[in-house]
């Protein structure tokens, strides 16, 4: 018989004589003669119910099941009496695969964040991060329809890289070398990373843009989705040793095409997991963030407000807020600021373009003021900063001139001027941190709790 998931039972639209389930023990309750037991399959947030009555053969055995128990139930579909649910499975069969101890850590109650995190290889059993991780896989999936349907081409680029595509110097270092080889050649630096097993110095990537931007450069329109690694030593809510971008890169696109696109994209995700994933949104407008449905239908419904960086930072100055941080012109905007606006000044999506040329990456397009650049910053509610794009500077001797100021070593990025000098064009794009839109569409406030197994400064584990 083909196991089925509880999910599409629950939609079911008529009995069924025989269905299987597989799952775990949410609750059991006993009467005299037969026994109430909820099984969850992690398809949905709700269990179903099984009737489980006396004459089974191993009724003994099952009133002894324990939350976190495992079995495989085979019966009939009927409906329920009991309030609340449609379906219940009065079960000819309980197969029991394994009864949990008594000792099982998730009982039915409410258990801290903090707490869940030391217990981070069962916390996808609770409810709460089930349907985190329901709703994540949800829109992993629709980012790839997203782009599929628009003509986009998926190309996979490397995790192992030489480049710092930031310049900010916060890489992983990866080598084959024993520790304490690298003295060992004296001074000659270059000899001792010729010796490495690329021959030169590795790192995890924090991007793949500059390779996404080769492919945009030959094929249009292209995307790239996986896993980015920054040696930051930030402890905060909002980062992550290891965390997942979104980065389309788009030939013949100027910045307002891009700031047009990245805010569809928005749009189209959360309006997507609030149609999808219904049920498990509701589980986090209740117990997590009450104005969660307020939030997402602002973003569905209103145009996102766009300011130039200077008309941000004015506004920030005469708000009258005792920031943590001093506003000034020529500095980047905090997740204080951010937040600020999004949250107080226009309580919707923002999106600040361009910033100041000292203060950003230095692939982005110098604008005609020679002062700042065509950069942009899609901020939102409780978060800040989900989106940073640009439109790329597409001018051989602009770039140079740049890569000179920001101080990088331009003979490592031969390959990247090259793509200048044959058939440059105009082009942008934009890197969407995945874990930060998950943290949007679900209230949740901290970064820990929308990964599988977060990695962050002083933690690996699991």
């Amino acid at each position: 018989m083909r196991k089925t998931k509880i999910k599409e039972l629950l939609l079911s639209d008529r009995e069924k004589s025989a269905v299987q389930i597989r799952g775990w023990v949410r609750t059991r309750r006993d009467s005299k003669s037969f026994s109430f037991v909820e099984i969850n399959d992690g398809s949905c947030l709700s269990g179903i119910q099984v009737i489980a009555e006396d004459h089974l053969d191993n009724y003994e055995e099952i009133r002894r099941l324990t939350t976190g128990s495992a079995v495989a139930v085979t019966g009939g579909l009927r409906p329920s009496p009991g309030k609340g649910q449609k379906w219940e499975v009065l079960a000819s069969r309980i197969h029991i695969y394994q009864i949990a101890p008594d000792a099982y850590p998730l009982q039915k109650k409410r258990h801290t964040d903090e707490f869940l995190r030391t217990i981070g290889h069962l916390r996808p059993r609770t409810n709460k991060y089930g349907a985190v991780f329901r709703i994540r896989s949800e829109a992993a999936h629709e980012i790839h329809r997203f782009f599929q349907e628009r003509n986009f081409v998926y190309v996979h680029t490397p995790i192992l890289t030489g480049s710092d595509c930031e310049g900010a110097g916060e890489l992983f270092r990866v080598t084959t070398m024993e520790p304490g080889n690298e003295n060992q050649a004296g001074n000659d630096t270059a000899d001792v990373y010729a010796r490495d097993f690329f021959g030169r110095k590795t790192f995890l990537t924090v991007s793949g843009q500059l390779e996404a931007e080769m492919f945009a450069l030959a094929m249009g329109d292209v995307y790239t989705f996986g896993p980015t690694f920054r040696a930051e030593n930030s402890n905060t809510s909002r980062h992550a040793s290891e965390f997942w971008m979104v980065e389309p890169e788009m030939a013949f696109c100027d910045l307002t095409e891009n700031m047009d696109f990245s805010e569809e994209f928005v749009r189209h995700l959360i309006l997507h997991v609030m149609r999808r994933c219904e049920d498990d949104i509701g589980l986090f407008a209740r117990f997590v963030d009450t104005s969660l449905i307020e939030t997402l239908n602002t973003i569905v419904e209103k145009p996102f407000v766009r300011i130039a960086y200077n008309e941000a930072i004015d506004m920030l100055q005469k708000s009258g807020t005792d920031f943590n941080y001093p506003v000034s012109l020529g500095k980047d905007l905090q997740t204080e600021h951010e937040r600020y606006l999004a949250e107080t000044v226009f309580r919707q999506p923002v999106i600040v373009y361009d910033y100041p040329r000292q203060i950003k990456p230095f692939y982005m397009r110098l604008n005609d003021d020679e002062k700042t650049v065509a950069a942009m910053d899609i901020i939102v509610p409780r978060i800040g900063e989900i989106i940073g794009g640009s439109q790329r500077e597409e001018r051989a001797d602009m770039l140079e001139m740049r890569m000179a100021e920001t101080n990088l070593d331009a003979s490592q990025y031969w390959w990247y001027m090259d793509s200048r000098r044959y058939g440059s064009v105009p082009h942008s794009g934009f890197g969407m941190g995945f874990e930060r839109f998950i943290m949007l569409a679900t209230g949740v406030a901290n970064i820990r709790d929308v990964i599988p197994f977060p990695r962050t400064p002083g933690n690996i584990e699991f």
